[in-house]
């Protein structure tokens, strides 16, 4: 009983960690108005999470190898690493890159699509919701290539609901600093949608496995939590009962990553996170993200950004 009840808290813990609120960096919103038939091709976004809401009728949402996924009026999608999907009001139909009918999608601005046809008339509201990259965590990176919400589940969520009614509201308020309020409002609505998504996932070991691995489970939530202890993967290893050889290959296989690799990329969201949003000395990064070598965060975390602390500092307090 212990055992299970420790796998639960785990599990709880786990979902809290990946609950914390992606920040995003920038939203391009549109509104689609479609008519049937109709069919548009969306590339693979990089660093984005995509949302669609359907306001009024429906659409089948489709991805490569995937099983085709039917939404109808107040559903929403998400997806949550931006996978190449299409939508169109029929699985089976071909269409138009969204490239050709959207070809300027730059964050902080809206768009609008149109489709007259003969057939069924549908809504929509469409987002790309794009993060910073350090903040997405392996978890986060392993979850399901869509997420659905059936109206109502969305229901069942006021404040989810209210927001996403606000946003798709054609007559959405517009003023002084509507792009961070609706920068803010995306954000939220991501963060309130993934809540009752995840409650889901962690009913479902076949969704995301290492939700109910003890050991795997465990070290994530050490690594999210206790990433400034000096640990190694022997340490860690034996902090969850497991030997090194089976803790390794049973991360990599669940989360996708070598144990270190994500040690070291939690480690770095938090120093970034304390170079871009707080007044830390610089050196005293290191030690507060369990580097005993200045020298040595230095040059990991150039390796894993491609700049060094200072000049990432810099160029987030120009942004």
């Amino acid at each position: 009983m212990d055992g299970m009840a420790r796998e639960v808290d785990d599990g709880e813990d786990l979902l809290s960690e990946l609950l914390k609120p992606l920040r995003l960096t920038g939203v391009f919103d549109s509104r689609w108005h479609v008519n049937a038939p109709w069919a548009i091709e969306g590339d693979a976004e990089q660093s984005c999470a995509v949302l669609h809401y359907i306001v009024e009728g429906g659409c089948w949402i489709s991805g490569e190898g995937q099983t085709p996924l039917e939404l109808n009026t107040g559903d929403l999608a998400v997806f949550p690493t931006g996978i190449a999907h299409r939508l169109s009001d029929r699985p089976d139909r071909q269409g138009l890159p969204l490239r050709a009918v959207l070809p300027e999608r730059q964050p902080g601005t809206s768009g609008e699509i149109r489709i007259e046809g003969s057939g069924p008339a549908s809504r929509l509201l469409c987002a790309g919701l794009h993060y910073d990259a350090s903040a997405a965590t392996g978890l986060y990176k392993a979850l399901p290539w869509a997420l659905v919400l059936d109206g109502p589940q969305v229901a069942a969520e006021p404040l989810l609901r209210d927001t996403l009614r606000l946003l798709a509201a054609p007559d959405r308020p517009v003023g002084p600093g509507d792009r961070l309020i609706t920068l803010r409002a995306f954000e939220m609505a991501l963060v309130l949608a993934l809540r009752p998504l995840l409650r889901e996932l962690a009913d479902s070991p076949a969704a995301l496995p290492v939700l109910r691995h003890p050991g795997i489970s465990r070290a994530m939530v050490i690594i999210a939590t206790r990433f400034a202890e000096p640990w190694t993967i022997e340490s860690l290893a034996r902090e969850v009962g497991m030997s090194r050889s089976a803790f390794t290959a049973a991360f990599r296989s669940l989360v996708g990553d070598a144990p270190a690799r994500h040690l070291t990329g939690r480690r770095m969201q938090e120093a970034a996170r304390l170079l871009r949003e707080t007044t830390v000395a610089q050196s005293a990064v290191p030690q507060r993200v369990g580097y005993q070598s200045a020298v040595g965060f230095h040059l990991a975390f150039r390796k894993w950004f491609g700049t060094t602390p200072g000049e990432y500092r810099t160029a987030a307090g120009a942004a």
